[in-house]
């Protein structure tokens, strides 16, 4: 099973101190993460003012760097709020050569754009998918020569409902017969919870602050390296 490091998000140091937002703080807390167990990385990368960025010139230098830190795939964002406007994130996408995978996720508008410009460019694709409408959206376009993973991750869920919603995804998703493998993860109060059926399901999840500030005690995790040794404790990534 992999293990994914998220490592930011669209958050930043105002949300957790430990959050890596420059460069330099993106690709040390993924070689740390990598160190601690880490088998991939996902990352909003950031241009010089901290603002998330699909400019391939921020997007290719930061992941290219990442990348020979760590040793293991990185993949970063397409979210719509990164670039509202679609035929600009298209555009942007098409021009990456960096990224090993982005995530796309299907709820948003232009997603089938976003699909075709990285099948376009070459990188692989995380079908983001947080509903059974989702499930049935990913069906139906035409990604199966593209597609890196499958991301069973509705948001805003609590640790009572989490299970029950992505039983859900999954059983919508085994109509689809997509063979792609599957990473579960949840976020807020359900990640931890999400992250333990992941592991019983034995399928891919992740952690990091983008996620969650916080280990399966409630303590406030230290940053992305102890969130991984948290969920390797756990089974995930074996």
């Amino acid at each position: 099973m992999l293990l994914q490091a998220a490592l930011n998000g669209p958050f930043g140091k105002a949300d957790h101190e430990a959050v890596p937002v420059s460069p330099e703080e993106l690709t040390r807390d993924a070689a740390l993460c990598a160190a601690a167990g880490a088998g991939a990385i996902h990352m909003h990368p950031r241009d010089s003012e901290g603002r998330e960025s699909l400019d391939a010139a921020v997007v290719d230098e930061v992941a290219r760097a990442v990348r020979k830190a760590c040793g293991v795939p990185v993949g970063v964002s397409t979210g719509a709020w990164i670039e509202p406007d679609v035929r600009r994130r298209v555009k942007l996408i098409r021009e990456w050569t960096e990224p090993g995978y982005a995530s796309v996720n299907l709820s948003e508008e232009g997603a089938g754009d976003v699909i075709a410009a990285l099948i376009e460019a070459g990188i692989g694709i995380e079908a983001g998918v947080w509903s059974v409408e989702d499930a049935e959206s990913l069906a139906a376009a035409d990604v199966s020569h593209g597609l890196t993973r499958i991301l069973v991750e509705p948001v805003d869920l609590t640790a009572d409902n989490a299970v029950e919603a992505v039983d859900e995804i999954h059983r919508a998703l085994d109509a689809t017969q997509l063979a792609a493998p599957r990473l579960e993860h949840g976020d807020g109060e359900a990640t931890w919870v999400l992250i333990s059926d992941a592991v019983r399901r034995g399928i891919d999840t992740r952690v990091g602050l983008e996620d969650t500030q916080h280990l399966p005690n409630g303590e406030l995790a230290t940053g992305n390296a102890a969130l991984i040794r948290a969920a390797l404790a756990l089974g995930a990534g074996e």
